[in-house]
C-alpha cells in the first residue's frame, strides 16, 4: 500500500489538474457564447445567398457560370476539410476526419483517380499529411475569430481548379453546431451548385432581370455564395469546438473530483491503519512490561 505522503502528493497533483481543467472550462464557455452569436448572425445571410444561388441554377439565362454546370461523371474531386487548430475538444476532430476519410475511400472505390484536399485547421493538416493525401492548400492559426481574407486564398486554389476543369466536384466537410451538447459532422457538395434542396419546397422556377448583365451579376453573386458557405462552415466548426471543449473540460473536472474523493478515502484508511498499528504496538509494549 502506498504511504500517506505519496497519496497526499497524488491528491495535490489531481487538485492542480482540476484547477486547470476548471479554468479551461470557464474560458471555453465564454468563447462559446461569442462563437455562437457569430455563427447565428452569419446564418441568415448564408441561407439567403444559398437560396438565391440555387434559384439561379434553375433560372433561364443566356449565361451559365461554371459553378452551375451539371454534375457529370466524377473522375476527379476536391475536398475542403474544416477542423480545429487545438485539441482537448473530445471526439470533434475524430468524427469529422472519419467522415472525410470514408468519403475519400468511397470516391476511390467509384474510380476517382485524383483527389485534392484543402485543410483548414492544424488537426486536419496533420491528419492529411500522415494519410499521404494530395494537400494543395491549407489554413492554420485562424484564432478565435474567422477572417474571410485568410480563408479565401487557400479556398480559391480549389475553385480555380474547378473552373479550369481539373476537378469535377468539390465537397466541404465540417462540424455543424446543433446545441451545446450535440455537434454533428456533415459533408456537403460545394460545387457544382444545384437546386436539389429547393425542389421539394417549390413547384415553380425563378427567372431574373439582370443589371448591367447576367455575367457580371452571376459572377459576383457566386463568389459571395462560396465565401458565405466557407465562412459559415468555419463559424459553425468554431462554435462546435468551444462547446465540445467546455463539455470535455467539465467532464475532466468532474472526473478529477471523483479521483480526489477516492484518493482521500484511501489516504484516510492508510492513516487510520497507521494509527491503529501504533496503538497496537504501544499496548503490546505496555503488556510486555
Amino acid at each position: 500500500m502506498a504511504s500517506g505522503k505519496e497519496i497526499r502528493t497524488k491528491i495535490k497533483s489531481v487538485q492542480n489538474t482540476r484547477k486547470i481543467t476548471k479554468a479551461m472550462e470557464m474560458v471555453a464557455a465564454s468563447k462559446m457564447r461569442k462563437a455562437q452569436e457569430r455563427m447565428k448572425a452569419a446564418r441568415p445571410y448564408g441561407e439567403k445567398v444559398r437560396r438565391i444561388a440555387a434559384n439561379l441554377s434553375q433560372a433561364n439565362s443566356e449565361y451559365r457560370h461554371p459553378f452551375l454546370a451539371k454534375l457529370a461523371e466524377i473522375k476527379r474531386a476536391g475536398m475542403v476539410v474544416v477542423t480545429t487548430d487545438k485539441g482537448l475538444c473530445g471526439g470533434l476532430n475524430t468524427n469529422v476526419l472519419r467522415l472525410a476519410l470514408n468519403r475519400m475511400r468511397d470516391l476511390e472505390g467509384r474510380g476517382v483517380n485524383d483527389l485534392r484536399v484543402t485543410a483548414i485547421g492544424n488537426k486536419g493538416v496533420g491528419f492529411m499529411q500522415r494519410l499521404g493525401a494530395k494537400l494543395v492548400s491549407k489554413v492554420v492559426g485562424i484564432g478565435d475569430t474567422p477572417h474571410l481574407e485568410k480563408l479565401i486564398g487557400p479556398i480559391k486554389v480549389m475553385l480555380d481548379a474547378f473552373q479550369a476543369g481539373e476537378i469535377d466536384v468539390v465537397y466541404v466537410v465540417y462540424t455543424r453546431f446543433v446545441n451545446t451538447m450535440k455537434q454533428e459532422p456533415v459533408i456537403e457538395q460545394l460545387l457544382p451548385l444545384t437546386g436539389e434542396k429547393l425542389r421539394d419546397e417549390q413547384s415553380h422556377s425563378w427567372d431574373y432581370l439582370y443589371e448591367p448583365d447576367s455575367k457580371a451579376v452571376v459572377d459576383e453573386l457566386l463568389v459571395r455564395y462560396v465565401e458565405a458557405l466557407v465562412y459559415q462552415a468555419v463559424a459553425e466548426n468554431m462554435a462546435s469546438e468551444q462547446s465540445a471543449r467546455m463539455v470535455a473540460m467539465k467532464a475532466a473536472s468532474d472526473n478529477a473530483g471523483s479521483v480526489i474523493n477516492e484518493l482521500q478515502l484511501v489516504y484516510n484508511k492508510t492513516r487510520q491503519a497507521a494509527i491503529t498499528k501504533e496503538i497496537a504496538e504501544i499496548v503490546g509494549g505496555a503488556a510486555a512490561v
